[in-house]
């Protein structure tokens, strides 16, 4: 079994690997109550169940890809980059920023990965459950950022941030998306601090989302120079894996054990580099299935990427059934980073994912 270290961004593992060879919309309007599905991987109602946004990939029809790669339709400014004040249009409303953002913040944490992918420090943000206000896969990624990093303030929960706080923080722009949560009432409280900006949420979502936040922060080409790289890179990878193996994604969370269909954040990582996925993962209706630990079986792959919240893999090399997967018997299991495959969604986070997939499948 393959126990990776925190993947190096360059591409390089953190230690021996045994290679192997694998295979390689936006919602009708987003509204703003009633939204079930939270900022993390889906939802399910039961074993083997699923729950999620209905057929994913609509809004990416044409482009042969689940995950959205462009601006969501009739969202954003229309103007160049660096031109203020500009009006953004957004998942809960229209928002006009006056002038180039120098102390933003934010209340989805996928955003923060964002912001610094885009050279920016958010100078306040909130924390998944159970994580860091600033997990340490970004810390390792943005060295240089260290200091300002570690004076990020504390807005509480992503989904019920502490409103004080925010206030707190004296922002000049704030992000937020409108998944999980009442959008309507939080978007209401934060615009009466400062401008706020929304985007939809949720990993399926990450590319549009970041082309979003990157246009109110009058950063677009920087954003899209950044997809195309990464596409590309990603492309590559995939090129140089042999077809018909398969890649498979499970997280074991609290009392909840998980496999990710292609419509998540890991998933839309492995769809990029153009990977297989086993049959019982190849969904596309939801972001994640639930299931017991009796059907562990649902989780086999030529490869498995493992997940716990926590970091204590226990939580599944100690299933009964784990030792029956044809992927341990062949050393094929690479635990990783929980923050970067499983909680966050953004594009450091999907550099960072790409790079284990490719440290562990050579």
């Amino acid at each position: 079994m393959i126990i990776a270290s925190p993947p190096r961004l360059d591409g390089r593992p953190t230690r021996p690997t045994r290679r192997r060879g694998v295979a390689g919309l936006a919602l009708a309007a987003a509204v703003l109550v009633g939204l079930t599905a939270c900022a993390a991987p889906a939802a399910s109602t039961g074993p083997g169940s699923a729950t999620g946004s209905g057929a994913a990939g609509a809004a990416a029809a044409g482009t042969g890809y689940t995950t959205p790669r462009t601006m969501p339709e009739g969202k954003g400014s229309g103007q160049p980059d660096g031109v203020f004040p500009r009006t953004v249009v957004h998942f809960a409303g229209t928002t006009t920023i006056p002038a180039a953002p120098e102390r933003v913040a934010v209340i989805s944490t996928g955003q923060a990965d964002s912001l610094l992918t885009l050279g920016i420090v958010p100078v306040a943000s909130t924390a998944a459950d159970g994580a860091a206000v600033v997990p340490d896969y970004l810390t390792r990624a943005f060295p240089d950022d260290a200091d300002a990093l570690a004076a990020v303030a504390p807005l509480g929960d992503r989904i019920s941030p502490d409103i004080e706080s925010v206030a707190a923080a004296k922002p000049d722009l704030i992000l937020m998306n409108v998944t999980g949560k009442d959008a309507a009432s939080l978007y209401a409280s934060l615009s009466a601090i400062a401008p706020t900006v929304a985007t939809q949420g949720t990993g399926l979502y990450w590319k549009q989302d970041y082309l979003l936040l990157a246009d109110a922060v009058g950063r677009t080409q920087q954003a899209a120079s950044w997809l195309d790289s990464y596409q590309s890179d990603a492309a590559a990878f995939g090129a140089g894996v042999p077809a018909g193996t398969t890649v498979s994604l499970v997280r074991s969370s609290a009392d909840r054990l998980r496999v990710f269909g292609v419509a998540s954040f890991a998933g839309s990582v492995a769809e990029d580099a153009g990977l297989a996925r086993p049959e019982a993962q190849d969904f596309t209706d939801a972001t994640s299935r639930d299931i017991s630990e009796e059907q562990i079986d649902l989780a086999e792959g030529d490869h498995v990427f493992a997940g716990v919240q926590g970091g204590d893999d226990t939580a599944l090399t100690g299933l009964p059934l784990w030792p029956t997967l044809q992927a341990v018997e062949d050393d094929a299991v690479t635990f990783v980073d929980d923050d970067v495959f499983y909680l966050n969604t953004g594009p450091t986070a999907a550099r960072a994912a790409l790079e284990a997939m490719r440290s562990a499948l050579g």
